[in-house]
Parts: structure tokens; C-alpha cells; sequence
């Protein structure tokens, strides 16, 4: 297990995480910053941790992420999801675990386009009788 290199793709609407786990400590660093540093909120945090939890595997490696696009919701559910595919990469007995927590399931919700004649998807211009 020595130089071993786990990597997962992860992906939620406009952001892509590129994950590999090291066997190490437990830290998470995502471009090139700490964890702390990068994701403000702390339920971001706890979003990005959820498939280390779930196997229990937490402080048994180390996470590197290089995530691009998005804003940090989407960037946090991307990491998650590489997370998770690297774990199986290194373990493919965490399979049913992390499948029934939800974790392998790329969210395919996308933000919808506008359409002509609307000032957004959806939202009309504002309606008057004269």
C-alpha cells in the first residue's frame, strides 16, 4: 500500500473536482489550501467529509483536490462525489455504504436556461391590465 494513489472524478453542476486520496493522517487540502481556509462554512465542510465519515476512514488519508467552476456549494457536492469514487477506487467493499448513503450518484440538476422574452428561466416581465 506504500506510494498508493486513489483517484475519483467528482462533478455537480458547473464544478469539477479531481481527487486523490494518500494513505495518511486525515487532512484535506483543496487547491493547494486547507480545508478551513478554503470552504468557509462549516456545513460545507461537513458535506465534503460525509463519504470519509461514512466508511470510517477519516483519519486513514490524506485528500488532495483540485476543484475549478461552480461556486463553493457545487464545488463542496463535487469533492464529496470524487471523495467517494476514490474511496471505491481504494476499497470496493465500501461500495454498498457509499451507495446507499447516496454518495456515487452524480447529481444531474442543472441551473436552466433563459428563454427569450423572459427576464430569467422562468420569471416573466411584470404584468399590467394598461
Amino acid at each position: 500500500m506504500d506510494n498508493a494513489r486513489f483517484y475519483g472524478t467528482g462533478r455537480r453542476k458547473k464544478s469539477v473536482a479531481r481527487v486523490y486520496l494518500i494513505p495518511g493522517t486525515g487532512k484535506i487540502t483543496i487547491n493547494k489550501r486547507d480545508i478551513d481556509d478554503y470552504l468557509g462554512e462549516e456545513t460545507l465542510k461537513v458535506v465534503v467529509r460525509q463519504p470519509l465519515v461514512a466508511t470510517e476512514t477519516a483519519d486513514k488519508y490524506d485528500v488532495l483536490v483540485n476543484v475549478r467552476g461552480g461556486g463553493f456549494t457545487g464545488q463542496a457536492g463535487a469533492i464529496r462525489h470524487g471523495i467517494a469514487r476514490a474511496l471505491l477506487e481504494a476499497d470496493a467493499d465500501f461500495r454498498p455504504v457509499l451507495k446507499s448513503a447516496g454518495y456515487l450518484t452524480r447529481d444531474s440538476r442543472m441551473k436552466e436556461r433563459k428563454k427569450y422574452g423572459l427576464k430569467a428561466a422562468r420569471r416573466a416581465p411584470q404584468f399590467s391590465k394598461r
